[in-house]
């Protein structure tokens, strides 16, 4: 039997993704960990930014270097959006797109025959590799869609995914039934643009209607959201979120600039003050709610001015955590041709300066839980003496409970506050 083995970078699609790419080919292949020597190396790539892309062409070369006679496939986001690039790199023997994944096993049976596979014509669709299950410990993240209808002016993952198109409610809900029935607790809903799930089916149906529907699984404790578009959040939205009462308070809201001249460049649809008011919302609805964002420093024509309106929006806002990226251009992108490129030191003291901001505000949130009583899901052993998980606000927790508590949700008392983790 042939081994295969996968490298993954990139978002949780990507990782659900190569879970179903694993499942496609485990009757024929023996799967093996990535820094094995294997017939075949798959890697999924990302595109995400600039580094991203060099990551992706790291592992191709890592792979060759660990058995120079094997298949290397370069598939995903970078796969998709630079094709002829990866074909001219001689370390890679086949380059599939997103859609190719899932067919994954006869591109493969293909090439070793030497035969050609018919490809489809329509790469706009929801692949759908079945009830894959990619679980992170004791959580499973759940892919609900595919594709983005943004075009954010930097953002190249429309083009590398394609529009929006939505997995059927009744899939995710028996996905969801059959992990219940395994003893995982809580599920993650994610997506390349999860708040516009349902709006390419004629009905009503939207992410609002699946998340009561999910709610009403026996055994799931914890419903978890990944990155939310802000104007998603309604008073409407917010009214039906407050009857679902496995919803965790944690919700990463993109953001991207605090400048409402940087957002409109961008082409984000929304101005701060709607992001300020969508805080609101969920802050009245949830006293414990734990908010994290995205932020873009040294945008095209972000002037000092226009930094320090996002840094002071940044205060104003506080989140428990911002992910901080300097921009980087994406060939393809309206972002790309822009003029007045910001020069790379100004970025790196401007992200700098926003680290320095997240790390104060996550130290003070933290510092707000010692003496109050939080329910932990635990998900691993740290070491000898801890066991660690994260609270339904997703804040890390360590204690000193004993291993068998892995996989419940127990609840403790905060005895202390570290830099990023909370302990009893």
């Amino acid at each position: 039997m042939k081994k295969v083995a996968f490298f993954t970078l990139g978002c949780k699609v990507n990782q659900y993704e190569t879970n179903g790419m694993i499942q496609k080919l485990m009757d024929k292949f023996e799967i093996v960990q990535p820094e094995q020597k294997a017939d075949v190396y798959v890697i999924n790539t990302c595109s995400v930014t600039n580094i991203s892309d060099r990551k992706s062409r790291q592992m191709i070369r890592r792979a060759k270097e660990i058995n120079k006679n094997a298949l290397i496939i370069a598939v995903g986001c970078y796969a998709e959006t630079a094709k002829e690039e990866l074909e001219k790199m001689p370390e890679v023997d086949l380059v599939l797109g997103n859609v190719q994944k899932v067919n994954i096993a006869q591109y493969i049976d293909a090439y070793f025959e030497g035969n050609e596979v018919q490809e489809e014509k329509d790469t706009n669709y929801y692949y759908d590799f079945g009830n894959v299950t990619y679980t992170e410990k004791t959580r499973a993240v759940i892919k609900v869609q595919n594709g983005c209808n943004n075009f954010c002016s930097y953002c190249i993952i429309p083009y590398a995914r394609g529009r929006i198109c939505s997995r059927k409610p009744e899939s995710v809900i028996e996905e969801i039934s059959q992990i219940a029935e395994k003893g995982i607790k809580e599920v993650v809903i994610t997506g390349i643009q999860v708040s516009a799930y349902g709006l390419d089916f004629q009905n009503e149906y939207r992410l609002i209607d699946l998340l009561e529907d999910i709610n009403k699984i026996d055994g799931i404790e914890r419903i978890r959201l990944g990155s939310l578009e802000p104007l998603i959040i309604t008073e409407n939205f917010c009214k039906r979120l407050k009857n679902i009462e496995k919803m965790c308070h944690h919700f990463h809201l993109s953001l991207q600039s605090g400048c409402d001249k940087t957002l409109k460049e961008m082409n984000r649809k929304y101005t701060t003050e709607q992001f300020r008011n969508v805080v609101k919302l969920l802050r009245n609805l949830y006293s414990d709610v734990i908010l994290t964002t995205d932020i873009i420093v040294g945008f095209p024509n972000e002037s000092e001015d226009d930094f320090e309106k996002t840094y002071e929006f940044l205060k104003e806002i506080k989140f428990y955590k911002t992910h901080v990226f300097k921009f980087s251009p994406r060939k393809g992108t309206v972002a790309e041709k822009m003029k007045n490129q910001v020069d790379g030191n100004i970025k790196e003291a401007r992200s700098k300066k926003l680290i320095e901001l997240s790390e104060k505000n996550e130290k003070e949130y933290l510092m707000s839980y010692v003496g109050k009583e939080v329910e932990v899901l635990f998900e691993e052993q740290e070491d000898k003496l801890l066991i660690k998980g994260h609270t339904g606000n997703y804040i890390m927790v360590k204690s000193h409970l004993k291993a068998e508590n892995i996989g419940k949700i127990v609840k403790i008392k905060v005895k202390n506050a570290c830099e990023t983790f909370l302990i009893d």
